[in-house]
């Protein structure tokens, strides 16, 4: 894929941008960080060259100034939220987060628990933490919040949270999702340094959508197809227009709870600092793309491809129609077609030859790979062999697992774990791959070219298992499926 994205300019010209809004308040800046700090795989997607852990490196270069606090509500514990992409609970992520931050030279200084109402499941996850030496503070939920500002800002509102001591002057508020009261808790804490004389400032740190390019530019499309699910709608920025008679692109929420959040401001500063929630931002992606069509193209793939996961949610019962309906207005809008995909014409062409489930994966320099059902393998197990060896220059007719070695395991499936279905899963097939590279040069030649995997795009002609979802996703191959099971089945 091109380049499209100067991942070097953004690292600098994001951490000058952070310093530069910390000095303009009294050496404390409360940062709401929107999105995934870490592992930004939709950011990486839609501007190519943007790294996974771009914003995770850029708080690197703050890291002497930087202080971690992790909120998570209470609510979202008590009911076992899950993350969808990692299919880890909320409070579990907390503490990869704590993890994954430390491991990186970072400081996480305390966790805060919002929405607090007893929730015993709450008070287990604060011992739990104070047992690892982790600070944990609680935020409780506010009637009428956020529109009853004379009782949220005031002693019985904001004043009864838990006051979150902390060092630094940047304090970046992160989640594991949205939802979890990033902003208020931020709100909270501006209430409480004022009321200890220290004139401490907020702002937001969201990618999407992005301020300075057009509304309607594939890159901010793509980002209303991926939060299709929370019907957020990108818009122009009404308060900024009127302030500065310049045009920026701004989400819904953001602008219906910005009259809210200045007079907060007022409340709190005694003046709002901000004329426009684009103001309040500090996000500096749009000034370090370096190829617009490149990054137009990637867009519109990313919106195809969540075109294909919502369908695949509303066939789970996990989705509605309006959220496909959304995504196939913001195709038209984009300029783009399925069959821009190329592997779906691909696959289905496959299948349509096969009389079978079939697989087809594009390799980054555009050769097109297929696979088919068999008695041995499933099309998508099928199709990771073929592009091992396609990558590693193994003919086709080579055999890198003998069929004698696939039987035992389909043995082992079928007559002793009561598998109905003979053919090895992705990950089976892998692990006899593995097994047969000990004795098999070819094997091993085809195992060392998984790497070169990741960023292909590959479309089955049927819905996988959970299982080879999964594996894909592992080997960082975009995946997606067609719509229909291969079997009509009530139970999946």
């Amino acid at each position: 894929m091109k380049i499209g994205f100067d991942n070097d300019k953004y690292l600098t010209m994001q951490s000058e941008h952070i310093r530069d809004r910390i000095s303009k308040f009294d050496n404390k800046l409360y940062l709401e960080f929107g999105g995934k700090l870490f592992d930004d795989y939709h950011a990486s997607r839609v501007l190519p060259g943007f790294e996974p852990d771009s914003k995770l490196r850029m708080l690197m270069q703050l890291s002497d100034q930087a202080e971690i606090v992790i909120v998570i509500s209470a609510a979202d514990i008590d009911k076992n939220k899950m993350r969808g992409d990692l299919g880890i609970t909320y409070d579990e992520d907390v503490l990869r987060l704590i993890d994954a931050f430390t491991e990186r030279g970072l400081y996480v200084g305390s966790v805060c628990i919002t929405r607090y109402a007893g929730q015993e499941s709450a008070d287990h996850f604060k011992k739990r933490l104070e047992k690892l030496g982790i600070k944990v503070y609680f935020h409780y939920s506010i009637p009428g919040y956020p529109s009853n500002i004379p009782l949220i800002v005031s002693d019985e509102g904001y004043g009864k949270n838990e006051y979150i001591e902390t060092t630094r002057p940047l304090v970046v508020i992160t989640a594991p999702g949205p939802g979890s009261g990033k902003m208020a808790t931020c709100l909270s804490q501006l209430y409480h340094e004022y009321k200890r004389g220290v004139a401490a400032g907020y702002a937001k740190f969201e990618t999407f959508p992005i301020w300075n390019i057009p509304l309607k530019h594939p890159v901010n499309l793509a980002y209303e197809a991926a939060t299709a699910d929370l019907n957020d709608v990108n818009m122009i920025d009404p308060f900024h227009l009127e302030a500065y008679g310049e045009t920026t692109v701004n989400y819904n929420r953001d602008v219906e709870i910005f009259p809210v959040l200045q007079a907060m401001f007022e409340k709190i500063m005694g003046e709002c600092p901000y004329k426009s929630p684009t103001d309040m931002g500090v996000n500096m992606a749009g000034n370090c793309i370096v190829d617009d069509e490149a990054c137009c193209e990637a867009s519109r793939q990313e919106i195809i491809r969540r075109y294909y996961k919502s369908c695949a949610a509303l066939l789970a019962g996990t989705g509605t129609e309006e959220e496909i309906r959304k995504i196939e207005l913001l195709l038209k809008q984009a300029h783009a077609s399925l069959e821009d995909r190329k592997v779906v014409p691909a696959s289905l062409q496959k299948e349509k030859e096969t009389e079978g489930p079939a697989a087809a994966l594009e390799l980054p320099d555009g050769r097109m790979i297929f696979g088919k059902t068999s008695e041995l393998l499933g099309a998508s197990s099928a199709l990771l062999l073929n592009a091992l060896k396609e990558l590693a220059g193994i003919p086709h007719e080579n055999h890198v697992i003998s069929p004698e070695a696939i039987r035992p395991i389909q043995e082992l499936k079928t007559q002793y774990l009561g598998s109905k279905n003979p053919r090895l899963h992705t990950d089976e097939t892998l692990i006899a791959l593995s097994v047969s590279a000990a004795n098999n040069p070819e094997a091993r030649k085809a195992l060392e070219q998984l790497p070169s995997l990741r960023g292909c795009q590959a479309h089955t002609s049927v819905m996988l298992s959970s299982v080879d979802i999964w594996e894909f996703r592992k080997l960082g191959i975009e995946l997606t499926c067609e719509p229909k099971f291969e079997k009509e089945k009530i139970y999946h």
